[in-house]
């Protein structure tokens, strides 16, 4: 059995931002059956101490952890141990993990995320309680640090590293002066280590210094050694190409499972979401988007397309907020009566979403891999997507030969435009005006293997690997 701690800013379904948390909280359960024993270290936010409680078992005491005494208490998400970081002076606020109610970054966060490496690199070193990993499975810039500290403190002969990139548009970068305070060594601070640009890079610490990286699909690792899509860590990667895979990404299909096995049987849930969001009977296609507000989600992209869809008679529910000027734009073309939208985020109305609707658009300019394309797929509501990392590597385009194959289950489209969007958009409703053609990709979609089973065995593999080179 190989030991394993998992380290990451956040963790469904105790706290989450994002995909993030999805993939963290899946992976113990989608593990267990390849014998890992998998423990989760989180930050002790105020919700994930309401989870466990404040009397939960303390399994170690720390103390000056970047500013004050820190506690490691014990606890359990969805059955499998839970390890967290109770450090009030860094965790017990409000707001997100990132940001205060503001919507501004905390000025602490390099010191507040490298704790989280800090002890990290402890367990890894010292173990826990009669505990102790093999592996530390690193999850995003926010535990970039870890491999760094597990060297200086002399664990990384005996503890391995695997670092996941999550999002590489997420960087983790602080000025130089910061060196001594975030407890590294002036000797990495070259170009060679974790110096970027004469600041530091805990996203850049991570890559260069861990045994092994992974990122959560495969054409998204292939465009990750591209300029276009490396954000500056194009040339780290390529580097270290022969330690870098792409492992895709897989949903909980017991936590998203559709209200139905036919989607014939949608229609009673398509009307229901109509009725909830205040769209009119239609004979075109009903789609619903649910994603956060912003340009590399290609929302922007969206509204410019918008008048093609509604021009063939199609709906549109959106669920999702961010960028408040985006905000305000859907707000305005909310006016339009085959338009919906509602602002802010909850799973079950995104479920309520999935079972009632034709297609989902994720129409992002770069996705690492995504997962309501995922959705998409099990709940039999086809994917309109462009055509990039994850996007590219779970959907069979409706080309003409997808089509006369019979094999397609969704729509891509490249480039990534509003143009193109507009054309895909019109070839979709062409497509909807088709129901035999439609139902067969419907039946495809919901088809498709979307669960951890194949992507769990390749982290297992890699986990066994690196443990067995040390």
């Amino acid at each position: 059995m190989t030991r394993v701690l998992s380290v990451a800013s956040e963790c469904f379904p105790l706290v989450k931002t994002g995909g993030l948390a999805d993939v963290v909280g899946a992976l113990p359960a989608a593990l267990a059956t390849h014998d890992v024993d998998m423990h989760t270290l989180v930050p002790g936010y105020p919700a994930v101490m309401h989870a466990i409680g404040h009397d939960a078992p303390i399994r170690a005491t720390l103390t000056d952890i970047f500013g004050g005494t820190a506690r490691i208490r014990s606890g359990q998400v969805d059955g499998h141990p839970l390890l967290v970081l109770e450090a009030p002076h860094l965790y017990d606020r409000p707001g997100n993990p990132y940001h205060n109610t503001n919507g501004s970054d905390w000025g602490d966060n390099a010191s507040r995320f490298a704790a989280l490496s800090w002890v990290a690199a402890l367990i890894g070193t010292h173990g826990l309680d009669g505990w102790s990993p093999q592996v530390l499975h690193l999850h995003d810039w926010q535990t970039g640090f870890a491999p760094v500290y597990l060297r200086q403190m002399g664990g990384a002969s005996r503890v391995g590293t695997l670092f996941t990139i999550h999002n590489i548009a997420f960087q983790g970068v602080v000025g130089g002066q910061e060196l001594f305070w975030l407890r590294l060594r002036g000797e990495d601070f070259t170009m060679d280590g974790f110096e970027y640009y004469g600041h530091i890079s805990s996203l850049k610490a991570g890559l260069v210094f861990s045994d092994r990286i992974s990122t959560v699909s495969p054409t998204y690792a292939q465009e990750l050694m591209r300029p276009e899509f490396g954000r500056g860590m194009q040339g780290v990667l390529h580097q270290r190409r022969d330690v870098f895979t792409g492992i895709l990404n897989g949903i909980d299909t017991d936590a998203w499972q559709p209200p139905y096995t036919d989607p014939a049987d949608k229609a009673s849930h398509k009307a229901a979401l109509r009725k909830e969001v205040g769209l009119p009977e239609a004979d075109g296609p009903l789609c619903v988007v649910i994603s956060r507000f912003s340009e590399q989600k290609g929302m922007d992209l969206l509204l410019q397309a918008l008048p093609t869809l509604l021009r063939h008679g199609g709906q549109i529910a959106i669920l999702g907020n961010g960028d408040r000027a985006l905000e305000a734009a859907f707000r305005r073309a909310a006016r339009h009566s085959s338009v919906s939208v509602h602002i802010g985020y909850d799973e079950p109305r995104a479920r309520r979403y999935l079972a009632g609707a034709d297609v989902i658009l994720v129409p992002s300019r770069f996705e690492p891999c995504g997962l309501t394309q995922l959705y998409g797929l099990r709940f039999g509501t086809l994917p309109l997507v462009a055509l990039t990392g994850g996007l590219a590597d779970t959907i069979v385009h409706a080309n003409a030969a997808g089509l006369r194959a019979g094999i397609s289950t969704g729509f891509q489209f490249n480039p990534i435009d509003s143009e193109a969007l507009c054309g895909m958009l019109s070839h979709m409703c062409d497509q909807f005006s088709r129901p035999a053609i439609w139902r067969r990709m419907q039946l495809n979609a919901m088809s498709q293997s979307v669960s951890w089973q194949a992507s769990s065995a390749e982290y297992a593999a890699i986990y066994s690997e690196i443990a067995a080179a040390k």
